[in-house]
């Protein structure tokens, strides 16, 4: 049977917000994302990528909705945020992000000043929807800070769902590095903002990338690597739609995309969005499911 494939990248709060609009237009206009066979999640995406997975897209929905964050926030002010914004710099300058380089941001995220991990993993116990892994097969993204391999966790992996998304969700210099089996994992996105590679072989490939459309930071180069991705996806035969988010999108993330009061706003820009792509995805996306 043909497969579908949805790539959810990372972008921070409103990036949740944002991808989870979208994905709630896709359905408003016919498009089920639940139909996915496969589901890969990194950062921000890891946590829409589990409402999706577990069938939680109205619930995560609803707390996207909310204009605050208060738990997130606080831990916001915990980090060194001068380091962090040297942090950022830096991994935006690099041409590209190699195993040498993702273990020398894996080194910096350890050294900052951050929120307790305790707390950190706790805050993902409350906000993860599912407290198992989903029968929909769902792939979350992570590198070891050491080493700066690339971990892929799934049902398979024996991590308890929360610690894998609270990994994946670990900004290097913002927030903990998660331990899992007594190592340290940050940010996914450190690796790439999609890793759209995992959807290698399944025949329609929807790649949602909240981070790559701009000109500033991190954007330029996870967005050339998003293409990149896209496009060996293509090659290989796979028909591929990627949806960075558009004009009304970028207006409605801003310049902070960890400012949770603009998450209603950016939802709705999602769903505008999702509602368009719709036209599309009919041609690949249904398609692939006859």
């Amino acid at each position: 049977m043909a497969k579908n494939a949805l790539v959810l990248g990372g972008g921070g709060a409103l990036g949740v917000a944002w991808e989870a609009g979208l994905l709630a237009g896709l359905r408003e206009a016919g498009i089920d994302p639940g139909a996915a066979d496969l589901v890969v999640g990194t950062s921000a995406g890891s946590i829409v990528g589990t409402y999706v997975a577990g069938g939680k897209l109205d619930e995560g929905l609803a707390r996207q909705s909310e204009a605050s964050d208060p738990e997130i926030t606080a831990m916001i002010v915990e980090a060194d945020l001068p380091a962090t914004l040297q942090l950022f710099a830096y991994w935006g300058s690099l041409p590209e992000l190699t195993r040498e380089v993702m273990a020398e941001i894996g080194a910096k995220a350890l050294a900052a000043r951050t929120t307790s991990e305790e707390r950190w993993a706790a805050y993902f116990e409350d906000l993860v929807p599912v407290a198992e892994w989903p029968a929909t097969p769902l792939k979350l993204t992570a590198v070891d800070t050491a080493t700066g391999d690339f971990q892929v966790w799934d049902g398979s992996s024996g991590v308890p769902i929360h610690l894998a998304v609270a990994s994946s969700c670990a900004v290097p210099g913002m927030f903990p590095p998660v331990t899992i089996s007594g190592r340290r994992y940050t940010d996914g996105g450190v690796r790439s903002g999609t890793s759209a590679d995992l959807a290698t072989g399944c025949d329609s490939v929807l790649i949602v990338a909240p981070i790559g459309a701009g000109k500033d930071g991190i954007e330029p180069l996870l967005g050339r690597t998003t293409r990149a991705e896209a496009e060996a996806l293509r090659a290989a035969g796979s028909r591929v739609e990627l949806a960075f988010p558009d004009a009304d999108s970028m207006e409605a993330v801003g310049i902070n995309r960890m400012d949770s009061s603009r998450r209603p706003r950016c939802i709705e820009a999602g769903k505008r969005q999702g509602r368009a792509l719709a036209a599309v995805m009919s041609k690949t996306w249904v398609a692939a499911r006859v």
